[in-house]
């Protein structure tokens, strides 16, 4: 499996997956912000990247951040509940295989996964 954590409004999102399709790689395209991502699947890449739901977080500007109080004194479970609530707070793109995961910042990131 060879998922995008996809929004075709972010530039580095659209860079990533141009890289992606220029070598051949068929990803599934997960448009996490029109379909948010249940628990297990925010869990799982969690795990395949080996952080904690802050390290996903780089929306801090967004106006629900900081409409919900939060900051980087928040707990994990606060912050992993606010990307569920509000998956607009996920860092983009997120790129996975079956057994890892990387955020596309820069774009170039994603071919140590391939």
């Amino acid at each position: 499996m060879q998922r995008l954590w996809h929004n075709p409004r972010c530039s580095k999102s659209r860079q990533t997956l141009a890289l992606l399709e220029e070598r051949g790689v068929e990803v599934e395209l997960f448009h996490y912000i029109d379909t948010p991502p249940d628990a297990a699947m925010l869990d799982g890449v969690l795990t395949k990247m080996g952080v904690k739901a802050a390290a996903l977080v780089a929306r801090r500007g967004e106006k629900v951040w900081k409409d919900l109080g939060l900051s980087t004194d928040s707990t994990d479970a606060e912050v992993r509940a606010a990307m569920l609530a509000h998956p607009i707070l996920i860092e983009r793109p997120i790129y996975e295989s079956d057994t890892r995961a990387v955020i596309g910042r820069p774009p170039e990131a994603v071919l140590d996964l391939l």
